[in-house]
């Protein structure tokens, strides 16, 4: 049987584009002469849809698309398996579902069995899970359908399960010759590599091949890397989709040696595949909401200097533009550098100086702030007059605005809520600030120059005071980032870390305190593009108002 793997990017409640999109690929399919095309979890509704399977009419909607998509498979020879939101007997439920279509009829229908609902996953809000599935035959092979997580809980794998049931086990128990999963996996660091050395344990343990369809875009802060593929009953990958891009692959079952080349390996750069993650999170976020041009502060740093270049990447220069917004404290270099790198890159770049309006400011605020030392009070003011500016100008012209703090300053609260927080999206909130040096790298390698050697090699600062640093306030950013890393990732105690780390507990106290003391800021700020096992934002939700002391 020939399998055409057909990792495609659906926006979330298109969901006539999608049917489309679908009906698309399966012809593509059917030209390549494909017995079977696969498509990801709820590749009809888009991945998640959230609270919008609430709304009146929504699963009906979905179960209409389907219908439309089952009259389409008439005129193909190749059956199409798909995943969509179906209706249970419950009314306050959806399924998550599967369906084998085949010439005009669905012959097979299963619900996914297990349910995530931890890290950025609530399915138990929303759908009802399946009951034990059944064996499908499709061209005189038995086959076991699977949707995501019900492969994640081989007990063979998993030190510590999360579910007393496993689907895959249960299937194979019935004598399989193929295991399809669709999946719409989110992409993070290393997740590509852990995803195949988990299904790869599983094609070893069951002596069964298994394909992986996952779905591919970026929608709101997740980002799916795609990364598609099919294993040999051995564990060898055979055939493998495109990471970050959408792709049609296809593999004879049961066939021998790799039929296709990936362009990605276990091994490879994940710091280059981080880079293009965020391309994908920034052109998928604003083509789906309808949006082309963007605006950022481009203060010389290289935090803006890198939003900038994946900006660029993209939504192509043309439609990103820079501002420079010096202050009564800027260097000239950074002046110097920001206009660098936008000449490499070809933006649009405007120059507004904020000195006259914090000027003014200042006087009037003087009568209330006389006698007092110089503060955040005045730091920040700056930093709100460059958000007046950037809002300002979206407003006026149209583009969303991009923030371009990076995770170790939101972790700490060194930003400024209605400042440099201002933006629609977040796009290097996820990146650790040394991170963001690594992926500077790669952005040079792309667009050489585009960061110039000096903002890659002077001391960070936000040169909101004379001569400021952020180690004026902050510890090195080697020492913060594993204590951040291991205090939001891994949630570990003060103690834990502290003692992980040999790094001094008061330090690493300080660290934590402002982390729990700043949660405010990160619920008012744009949202996060996900890049890392736990991202601020839809995978982290804790209270503002809690004493707990880790």
């Amino acid at each position: 049987m020939k399998l055409a793997l057909a990792q495609v990017n659906q926006t979330v409640g298109d969901l006539e584009a999608n049917t489309d999109r679908i009906i698309e690929f399966a012809r593509r399919a059917e030209v390549q002469q494909a017995d079977l095309a696969i498509f990801p979890e709820l590749a009809i509704s888009g991945y998640a849809p959230l609270d919008l399977l609430g709304c009146s009419g929504y699963i009906q909607s979905n179960e209409t698309q389907l219908q439309r998509l089952v009259e389409a498979s008439k005129q193909f020879r190749t059956g199409i398996i798909t995943g969509y939101c179906g209706t249970t007997g419950n009314r306050h439920r959806a399924a998550n579902c599967i369906a084998y279509i085949q010439s005009g009829k669905i012959l097979h229908k299963q619900d996914k069995a297990l349910l995530p609902s931890y890290n950025v996953f609530d399915e138990t809000r929303y759908f009802q899970p399946g009951n034990s599935p059944k064996i499908c035959k499709i061209n005189n092979l038995r086959v076991g359908l699977t949707i995501c997580e019900d492969v994640w809980n081989d007990n063979a794998f998993w030190e510590h399960r999360r579910y007393a049931f496993d689907p895959v086990e249960e299937l194979t128990e019935q004598g399989i010759d193929l295991l399809i999963n669709l999946a719409a996996s989110p992409f993070r660091i290393h997740k590509r590599k852990f995803r195949l050395e988990m299904l790869q344990s599983v094609a070893l343990r069951h002596s069964v091949p298994v394909a992986m369809v996952n779905q591919i875009g970026g929608h709101d802060q997740l980002i799916f890397d795609g990364s598609s593929f099919t294993l040999g009953a051995d564990g060898q990958v055979q055939a493998a989709a495109k990471s970050f891009e959408e792709d049609l692959v296809f593999w004879e079952v049961g066939s021998q040696g790799k039929t296709t080349d990936s362009d990605w390996t276990v091994d490879s750069d994940e710091t280059e595949a981080t880079y293009y993650a965020l391309v994908l999170g920034i052109r998928d976020y604003f083509q789906k909401c309808g949006f082309s041009k963007a605006l950022l502060g481009l203060s010389g740093g290289i935090d803006s200097a890198l939003t900038a270049v994946l900006a660029c990447d993209a939504l192509g220069a043309s439609n990103v533009t820079g501002v420079a917004m010096p202050g009564p404290y800027s260097s000239e270099g950074s002046i110097t550098d920001a206009k660098a790198s936008a000449q490499v890159l070809k933006l649009q770049f405007h120059t507004i100086r904020i000195d006259y309006p914090y000027a003014a400011l200042m006087q009037e605020l003087d009568p209330l702030f006389a006698g007092t030392d110089f503060s955040e009070a005045e730091e920040n003011l700056q930093a709100r007059l460059r958000g007046i500016v950037l809002m300002s100008l979206s407003n006026k012209f149209g583009g969303l605005v991009l923030s371009t703090g990076n995770k170790s300053e939101l972790a700490v609260g060194y930003c400024t809520l209605y400042g440099d927080m201002c933006g629609s999206l977040s796009v290097l909130g996820d990146v650790p600030k040394t991170q963001v040096y690594e992926l500077a790298r790669i952005a040079n390698l792309r667009y050489p120059g585009a960061i110039p050697d000096a903002v890659m090699t002077k001391p960070p600062s936000a040169e909101l005071r004379p001569n400021q640093k952020d180690s004026d306030s902050l510890p090195s950013y080697e020492v913060m980032d594993p204590i951040v890393k291991l205090y939001i990732e891994e949630e570990l105690s003060v103690a834990e870390i502290s003692a992980s780390l040999q790094q001094p507990i008061n330090l690493v106290t300080e660290i934590a305190r402002k982390i729990d003391r700043n949660e405010y800021k990160r619920q008012q700020s744009a949202p996060v593009l996900h890049v890392t096992s736990r991202a601020f934002g839809i995978g982290r939700r804790y209270p503002i108002a809690q004493r707990y002391v880790r």
